[in-house]
């Protein structure tokens, strides 16, 4: 409902409350609760206010005419606070939202959002028993993984083009994520945005520009949970989770939420083995003119002979099969040991009625050490060289974005400006020496020695720093009942990069950049249910950073421009929609050299792409979610034009992916579910002479909900992923080499609600 939005009010109301629902929509000069009766004439579903801004949105029949549960008619609310903290509702089978939180662009229903846009809810993160983002991220055809599944850290990629893991966002802000992998107790929402949003978002300190990745985090809902959940996951990791929240005052001004989560034990991968603990407190408070929120989170991820990539040598060098999924290439004493605390604070004032500014803050300090190794391969036998890795690292981050939004007329123009300045400043130490080497074969790997660590330091000093800086100011234009929109922006960006020597601590390099980039998007809705979309977005980002592994780790490279040209359509015919998107994007490509671990940045990726997504209730009992990419992706500008024309590394031709959800109509509470990805062959070379062949997976699943004495649900989950054991290379990267899927993996959980 975007009334609450232009309207400053609070809504609450069930997700499957306004589900098959229409409405002839508001407009003109009215008051609040002129406009909600409006909004609800001919819908059956009546309203109160139990405070000057809070909507409470319910059906008579089910609750009384007050809105108060009638005997054996209580329902569970959500909250749907369009401003602040606010969320889009679930749309039809709440797998996904009906929004999403855009940067400076504020929340917008996903129908008015000039870009490909879909947000992941937690019912879709709890039924799937996502432990990580990735897990969250195998639902969409635009996305794939570049890092070993079920290992201790996450890589992206989106539209052909790299996603590091830092380059997620938290509540709109960058450089807070968990530096290696982020779990998911804390995460009410994953929206992922398609192409570059330095624009809405500002810049990614990893500079990615295929896309945005954004949590949001859970805070206390207008009912109270207590809930708790024991899983488990093959071979032998055991865990749970508990999720309170409780709201406080007369109106329920004041909110607190505290969640958590722990597992561990033997992976399914032999050998391995995890641990990932989570803590979260939630806080927030607000009156008709102000919200403040604050959020702190701890994560300790820590993994044993953890999954690594595996490189080829360059050259005519066949890339073998894929050893078993099952298969661990490493030795038992390596190690992954990372540890994040973090913490967000925001504040909103309404200064008028159509004024509003805003603050947030937050920081982040990474601490890490690993032991491990590179694999690269040097004959299509399976054979490789390995060095081993000590790495010690750490980050630590703050960030920060203030603004003030208007929303005003002139004439039959309604306009939302948004004016902000936001920062991000990034230290980074890490050092990777070399402590080891040895030869063995992927398909019977060898047992060496520990390596002699004595005198090896377990921190590293600062190797590089980054200051980000940008301020913006868009315009969203809003024409004709809103059928047509139009959003034009600008923002100044800067980027400070330098470097510093491991050893000497000298400065090594400094790159200091800045840039106007434009963007415009418009939306056109010549239906009510089909919206028109195209947007042209500039950015300026950082240069990338050389990874571990590479003989120049650390090394930081000149800041690069990207563009990305974009249109679609989207059609929501009530309880499901259907996407199409058309893109193309260009951007500077790094690349490590595997013949001399060498990482450098080489000519150009053009990736031009069409996506069809669907989501939504088919029927009553019956729910799909996924979709399929079709990309093409060139190398253009390459050092003399040697590889001009061929194809880019690790972007296939075909990404599909579709699941589906089936309630059992003669067996109430009992739900079916599937899921298959496909991925079509990619190169791994940059020459074109190495590939991958393409892969599939099949997951399947069930859950059953029941009423125990009390009235208090009881969710029982069970999903195997990979159902058929496939062995398999999942992805190939320029910086990552080769990703090994995951093998076949049991869940098992139940939720108990108090």
């Amino acid at each position: 409902m975007n009334l609450g939005r232009q309207a400053n009010l609070r809504m609450l109301y069930p997700s499957s409350l306004t589900t098959g629902k229409q409405t002839r929509g508001v407009s003109g000069q009215m008051t609040g609760a002129q406009a909600v009766g409006r909004l609800l004439e001919g819908t059956s579903l009546s309203y109160s206010f139990s405070g000057a801004n809070v909507v409470r949105i319910f059906d008579p029949a089910v609750t009384g005419p007050d809105g108060r549960a009638a005997a054996g008619g209580e329902i569970a609310l959500e909250t749907v606070d369009v401003e602040g903290n606010a969320l889009p509702p679930p749309y039809a089978g709440g797998q996904v939202a009906t929004g999403d939180r855009l940067g400076i662009l504020g929340n917008r229903d996903f129908m008015d959002a000039p870009f490909n846009v879909i947000s992941y809810t937690s019912k879709t993160i709890t039924d799937q028993q996502a432990r990580t983002i990735a897990d969250v991220t195998k639902n969409d055809p635009s996305v794939r993984t570049t890092w070993a599944d079920g290992s201790y850290s996450n890589q992206f990629v989106i539209r052909g083009f790299p996603v590091a893991n830092t380059d997620i966002a938290i509540n709109g802000l960058y450089g807070l994520v968990p530096y290696q992998m982020a779990g998911t107790a804390w995460v009410e929402r994953v929206e992922i945005l398609k192409g570059p949003s330095a624009f809405i978002m500002g810049m990614p300190p990893g500079g990615s520009v295929g896309g945005t990745v954004n949590l949001t985090t859970k805070h206390a809902t207008a009912d109270d949970i207590t809930r708790l959940t024991l899983g488990y996951a093959s071979n032998s990791q055991f865990g749970g989770g508990f999720d309170v929240s409780r709201r406080y005052g007369d109106d329920k001004q004041f909110g607190v939420r505290v969640n958590g989560a722990y597992s561990n034990g033997d992976a399914p991968v032999d050998g391995q083995s995890n641990e990932l603990g989570q803590a979260a407190l939630a806080l927030d408070a607000r009156n008709d003119r102000a919200r403040f929120s604050a959020d702190i989170i701890y994560q300790k991820n820590y993994a044993d002979n953890p999954s690594r990539p595996v490189y080829v040598r360059a050259g005519a060098v066949p890339v073998p099969a894929a050893p078993s999924a099952s298969a661990n290439l490493g030795q038992s004493y390596y190690f992954a040991d990372g540890k994040d605390l973090l913490g967000i604070v925001r504040a909103e004032v309404d200064i008028t009625d159509n004024i509003t500014v805003y603050a947030t803050l937050g920081g982040r300090k990474n601490d890490f050490l690993g032991l491990y190794n590179f694999s690269y391969l040097t004959n299509s036998y399976g054979a490789f060289d390995a060095n081993v890795y000590y790495q010690p690292s750490n980050n630590s981050t703050i960030t920060g974005e203030t603004g003030v939004r208007a929303n005003f007329q002139t004439g039959e123009l309604r306009h939302e400006l948004v004016v902000s300045y936001s920062g991000l400043q990034s230290e980074l130490g890490v050092v990777a020496p070399v402590v080891a080497t040895y030869r063995g074969n992927i398909y019977a790997p060898p047992v060496v020695a520990p390596p002699n660590l004595a005198g090896r330091a377990s921190s590293a000093p600062k190797t590089s720093t980054s200051t980000l800086s940008s301020a913006a100011v868009a315009d969203s234009v809003y024409a004709f009942q809103d059928r047509v929109q139009l959003i034009l922006g600008a923002r100044y960006q800067s980027v400070l990069q330098e470097g510093w020597s491991s050893t000497t601590g000298a400065r090594t390099s400094r790159y200091d950049a800045d840039a106007v980039t434009p963007a415009v998007g418009i939306v056109v809705k010549p239906w009510e249910k089909v919206s028109l979309y195209a947007n042209y977005v500039e950015g300026l980002s950082q240069g990338p950073v050389a990874p571990a592994g590479a003989t120049n780790v650390g090394q930081i490279f000149a800041p690069i421009q990207s563009k990305q040209y974009e249109a679609g359509v989207k059609v929501d015919f009530g309880r499901v929609t259907a996407t199409l998107s058309a893109f193309q994007i260009e951007q500077p490509n790094g690349i490590l050299n595997t013949t001399t671990n060498y990482y450098d940045v080489d000519g150009e990726v053009r990736n031009r792409g069409i996506e069809l997504n669907v989501f939504g209730a088919l029927t009553e009992q019956l729910r799909v979610l996924g979709g399929v990419a079709f990309m093409d992706g060139v190398q253009t500008k390459t050092a003399g034009d040697v590889y001009n024309g061929n194809a880019a590394v690790g972007i296939p031709d075909v990404q599909l992916n579709i699941g589906a959800e089936w309630d059992l109509p003669f067996l109430k509470g009992l739900t079916l579910t599937g899921r298959y990805i496909y991925t079509s062959s990619q190169y791994a070379s940059v020459d074109n002479i190495q590939s991958i062949p393409d892969w599939n997976r099949t997951d399947v699943g069930a859950r059953y909900v029941f009423e125990r004495p009390g009235g208090k649900p009881v969710t029982i989950r069970a999903n195997v992923e990979n159902v058929f054991n496939a062995s398999y290379w999942a992805a190939a990267s320029s910086s990552f080499g080769l990703a090994r899927g995951a093998p076949r993996t049991y869940l098992v959980s139940t939720t108990f609600d108090f």
